[in-house]
């Protein structure tokens, strides 16, 4: 494709180790792109091993301290951070904004709204762990449970919510009395910094430290021997690397990865207010969201009103950069995810149709129309494979029974959404989709207090809710001889 080449700026970004900024070993830097122009607007470090190390013998260092602190040193720490972030919610969003491409009205509400309820949370959570009562389950002998920090985290996050996947990382690690060594995605290292710093005001040294780079630096990371966990968000081929690199070690992993929706729409609902409501799910944030609302299953009965009640509801969604107030959504990231989604469209097959949608926007920056795709097969890699973009399948089923079978039929996971008027099938599907979470007559709220978390090719482990706190904890049995 035809893009301008981004021009270097002066604008340098440090990593962020024993709670201030620092300079890396090399200097060796790569541009931080604006995805509304494809232009460079800073650039930010690319951590060599040694600069891994670094950040490694800070987070030891913290964690001596951290895990000493109180359950009530906790709370009051994370909830002073998210006062502070509450206070500099503006700047960050900005931040945010310019790094990613997104909408500022949608970034305030959807995602800086939610990271001070998540910070909040875990501080909560700090303060309420729970474990089997202290007993004499052997005569003369008392036992009892202690929930521990696990130690030193590594952690790597993903481009696509930059400053809410931080969160959801570090907040919960540090509720439990870990230290953190923080790997933004090298696209969009820019608000990770800037919490990094907030934070730092309240934390010893070292707590939480943010390395910036590339795949070789997330390697450093995850095959350093101190780390005892390793958590990422990412694509399910860097969650099999990592854990494959984590093995020798035999590193505690936690694999948030890729995912690839069914969105099960039964004949009984409201056409076009679901179509609305699932066009929304779908395209919001570009469709970059490993939860999206991308493959829908419609009954044959409404299939083709659905579907073009749908290709409306794409038609009418607009994209822009973060000063169109009007946009839905902004750009797809980078240039190589852009490639990725556009490739996918090229290669529709003859017994498929795009009825609404599937060009690039303009030539300045990396916009996709929001597209649908209908006439796929169950095999199409469109079905089997995330693309990660603005784009909705479409497949109409006979019944209950296929409609289950096909959404079951993929390696993801993760999320998967009913949709009907019927409770007692409401149930029963809900019950048979082999995903982490369901939504009915809904797609894509979360809580704080509830669990997120896929299985097969989606990875294991959970986020949010005090089943992903438990996740940065180890448990020890204690026992006292009593004669």
């Amino acid at each position: 494709m035809n893009r301008k080449a981004p021009s270097f700026v002066s604008t340098v970004l440090r990593n962020f180790v024993g709670g201030s900024y620092s300079d890396t070993a090399d200097g060796i830097t790569t541009p931080v792109i604006d995805p509304s122009t494809g232009e460079a607007y800073a650039q930010a470090p690319v951590s060599s091993p040694r600069d891994v190390e670094r950040a490694v013998a800070s987070a030891a260092e913290g964690f001596e301290v951290w895990r000493d602190s109180t359950p009530a040193e906790r709370q009051r720490a994370l909830l002073r951070i998210a006062d502070a972030v509450e206070a500099r919610a503006e700047e960050i969003i900005a931040a945010e904004c310019r790094n990613t491409g997104k909408p500022v009205a949608a970034t305030r509400q959807e995602e800086m709204a939610p990271i001070l309820d998540e910070l909040r949370f875990f501080a909560g959570a700090a303060r309420i762990l729970e474990g089997k009562s202290a007993g004499e389950y052997l005569r003369d002998h008392t036992s009892f449970v202690r929930r521990e920090p696990i130690g030193v985290v590594a952690q790597i996050a993903p481009w696509n919510y930059p400053m809410v996947m931080a969160v959801w990382k570090f907040a919960p690690a540090i509720a439990a009395g870990n230290a953190v060594v923080l790997k933004p995605s090298d696209t969009t290292p820019v608000s990770t910094l800037l919490l990094a710093e907030i934070a730092a005001e309240f934390l010893p040294p070292g707590v939480l430290n943010v390395v910036c780079g590339d795949r070789d630096t997330g390697r450093a990371l995850v095959a350093h021997p101190t780390p005892q966990l390793v958590s990422i968000t990412g694509s399910t081929r860097a969650g099999m690397e990592v854990a494959a690199s984590a093995a020798p070690d035999l590193k505690k992993v936690h694999l948030e990865l890729g995912g690839k929706a069914p969105v099960v729409v039964f004949d009984d609902v409201d056409i076009e207010a679901t179509a609305a409501a699932i066009a929304g799910a779908g395209f919001f944030n570009a469709g970059q969201d490993c939860t999206a609302a991308t493959r829908v299953l419609v009954h044959e009965r409404i299939a083709a009103d659905f579907t073009a009640a749908l290709a409306a509801a794409a038609r009418a969604t607009k994209a822009g950069p973060p000063s169109d107030t009007e946009a839905y959504f902004g750009p797809v990231n980078n240039a190589n995810q852009l490639d990725r989604v556009t490739g996918f469209l090229g290669r529709t097959p003859d017994h498929a149709d795009v009825v609404a949608g599937g060009n690039r926007i303009g030539d300045r920056g990396y916009f996709l129309e929001p597209t649908v795709v209908t006439g796929l097969r169950q095999q199409d890699e469109m079905i089997q494979d995330e693309i990660f973009g603005p784009v909705i399948t479409v497949q109409s089923f006979t019944d209950e029974q296929q409609a289950v079978r096909w959404a079951n039929d993929v390696r993801f996971g993760l999320s998967a959404s009913v949709w009907t008027q019927n409770h007692g099938r409401a149930m029963r599907v809900s019950r048979r989709l082999d995903f982490g979470a369901v939504w009915i007559n809904t797609h894509l709220p979360f809580v704080s207090e509830m669990p997120h978390g896929g299985y097969g090719h989606s990875g294991y482990g959970k986020d949010l809710s005090l089943y992903g706190f438990e996740e940065y904890t180890r448990i020890k049995h204690v026992m006292s001889f009593n004669g």
